[in-house]
């Protein structure tokens, strides 16, 4: 019977090396870069339509003009990364940790950005249509020409940890 259990350790040393792979894969719709450190990566107009980031670390990457519709990023890691004009229509980023992210001009369009951390973050004409932010952390977050979540409202010029 102790057979099955002497197994098991063999088993998930086989099936380690098949993760470690999906993190040092190249950026493409649908990639599972769950719980990877990506940090300080060239991402810019990357196509990570649909990707798995949970948990990932993306911190001072260059994600210029990428295109992030509908990622699944729980508790994901943008601490300091270049966002700017990025597509994140429908991202779900709860938890996510974007202090000092420069998202000017970034969409996102209907995401859920509940408990969000956007502490000192560039949110200049972003477009927060339809986005969920029911606990997000927006202190000091510049918002000067965003457009609000009720997809009518211009934040007003010097609109900073809140939209005026």
């Amino acid at each position: 019977m102790r057979t099955p259990f002497l197994l098991l350790p063999l088993l998930l040393l086989h099936l380690a090396p098949a993760k470690a792979a999906q993190c040092a894969a190249q950026a493409q719709p649908g990639i599972d870069w769950r719980r990877c450190l990506l940090e300080a990566r060239d991402l810019r107009k990357a196509d990570l339509t649909g990707a798995v980031l949970r948990d990932a670390s993306l911190s001072n990457s260059d994600l210029r003009g990428a295109t992030l519709r509908g990622v699944v990023g729980y508790s994901v890691r943008f601490v300091a990364a270049d966002l700017r004009g990025a597509d994140l229509t429908e991202a779900k980023l709860l938890r996510a940790d974007m202090t000092r992210a420069n998202l000017s001009g970034a969409r996102l369009v209907g995401a859920d950005l509940r408990r969000i951390r956007f502490f000192r973050a560039d949110l200049r004409g972003a477009d927060l249509t339809a986005a969920r932010l029911e606990g997000a952390d927006l202190l000091h977050a510049q918002l000067e020409g965003a457009r609000w979540t009720d997809g009518t409202r211009l934040c007003a010029a010097g609109s900073v940890g809140a939209c005026r």
